[in-house]
């Protein structure tokens, strides 16, 4: 009689990967949101946005707040297709979680701790949807 027993190791190793995929999902969908907040503030031209002189990216506000706002609807999009697994999804997240990092290198000189920790976000999303297998997608 032989029994045969289940890898332990890539079942553990398919239940985390699932579960940085749904944590990265949810990053970006926080990310998402709060840069539809931050590019309807722009739009607005509320008065918490700071001008600083003499930087090297100088934007309109409007126009920046715009970047933000549809930097944000598409990740919430991304993030809402990526918990049901897609593929599409993953590839799109990086690339959006990539923009988003971008775009808050650009905004340093006006909000550095709060890019700093954007970025810090958005390079945990890219590191989680690249580190999932291709099958792991479909687990979540």
């Amino acid at each position: 009689m032989t029994a045969t027993h289940p890898a332990r190791g890539h079942t553990a190793k398919q239940q985390w990967a699932t579960g940085l995929m749904a944590f990265g999902a949810v990053i970006l969908m926080i990310a998402g949101v709060l840069d539809i907040f931050r590019g309807i503030s722009a739009i607005a031209e509320d008065d918490i946005f700071v001008t600083t002189e003499n930087y090297v990216f100088q934007f309109d506000l409007t126009a920046w707040g715009w970047v933000h706002l549809a930097l944000g609807v598409v990740a919430v999009i991304v993030s809402l297709g990526l918990f049901q697994g897609a593929m599409w999804a993953r590839v799109s997240g990086v690339v959006i979680a990539g923009l988003i990092i971008i775009a808050n290198f650009l905004s340093l000189p006006y909000y550095p701790v709060w890019s700093v920790v954007m970025i810090a976000a958005s390079g945990f999303v890219i590191w989680a949807l690249c580190v999932a297998g291709r099958g792991d997608a479909r687990d979540m």
